[in-house]
């Protein structure tokens, strides 16, 4: 038998590392929910996950994942980021989260596709997420495209009005903490979009003011996240069905660190939900800006 000793700066390395594990896992077998995570670091390569093959509802994370299928079809030139779209009244649902329909209640208002972007990924509107659906032909174009891209780990077949009729169907939109990452790791390095598209995703992923303490929770003021948060309902059981936060957070040496943490079937107060991923993206940060 042959005994290797690591010594040096490889054997803190994998230390630290192991740590990060032990640490994270700690945390989220602190609640009573399933939790996966993943988490890369860009520029070395370096990853970590923990039940990062399990299936997580998305929730509302999918919209970033549209903003990619509309956006690509800007790139094509099949749309233009200035196309105005016609929203009736018909088309704005009252009783789901829409800043649209809060604004424009009785419809009759013309929106561009930037604007519904702007909306439906930066303030995570229900009604502009169906809207855009229709853009681009509905979820199962949606899922096609995302296969398309490589990323196979990801099934999307209900849009918001849907998946709101029965807490069952978000199990049905589903992804991989690993998947997410690729996907949000392709996108930045910018394998996906062309430059303007790109720019533009970028701005409002970090402009979003969804989920405040959930990944920025606790980093320091003015850190830079390009992120997307899905919230699920809670259920008669008291199970609420996702809670999560993804994207790519700027180090202060301008690296960067890829981090996707999911929580579903969660028991207990939303403030441990969102404080658990606060926790775990701080850990992550910490880990990273120390190396």
């Amino acid at each position: 038998m042959v005994v290797i000793l690591l010594s040096g700066p490889l054997h803190h390395l994998i230390l630290a590392q192991e740590n990060l594990r032990k640490e994270i896992t700690v945390l989220m077998q602190s609640i009573k929910a399933e939790v996966g995570v993943a988490i890369k670091h860009l520029e070395s390569g370096d990853t970590l996950t923990v039940k990062g093959h399990g299936h997580f509802p998305m929730q509302s994370v999918f919209k970033f994942h549209l903003g990619l299928a509309v956006l690509s079809q800007v790139d094509k030139g099949t749309l233009t980021i200035d196309k105005k779209i016609l929203i009736e009244k018909k088309d704005l649902r009252q009783n789901t989260w829409s800043p649209i329909a809060k604004k424009f209640p009785e419809g009759n208002v013309s929106l561009t596709i930037k604007e519904l972007l702007e909306y439906t990924v930066g303030q995570s509107d229900n009604n502009g997420c169906d809207i855009l659906f229709k853009v681009i032909g509905g979820t199962s174009k949606l899922e096609e495209y995302i296969h398309s891209l490589g990323v196979k780990d990801i099934a999307i077949v209900y849009n918001e009005e849907q998946m709101q009729k029965d807490w069952e169907f978000q199990f049905s939109n589903w992804t991989t903490p690993i998947a997410m990452n690729q996907l949000l790791e392709m996108f930045y390095q910018k394998k996906i979009l062309k430059p303007a598209s790109h720019r533009l995703l970028v701005e409002i992923l970090e402009q979003t003011p969804t989920g405040p303490k959930r990944l920025k929770g606790l980093l320091p003021p003015g850190t830079v996240a390009a992120h997307k948060t899905g919230t699920g309902d809670e259920n008669t059981a008291g199970l609420t069905g996702a809670v999560n936060d993804v994207g790519v957070i700027a180090l202060p040496d301008g690296e960067h660190i890829i981090i996707s943490v999911f929580v579903t079937k969660a028991q207990g107060e939303f403030s441990t939900f969102e404080s658990t991923i606060a926790r775990i993206s701080k850990l992550a940060y910490d880990h990273y800006n120390s190396k």
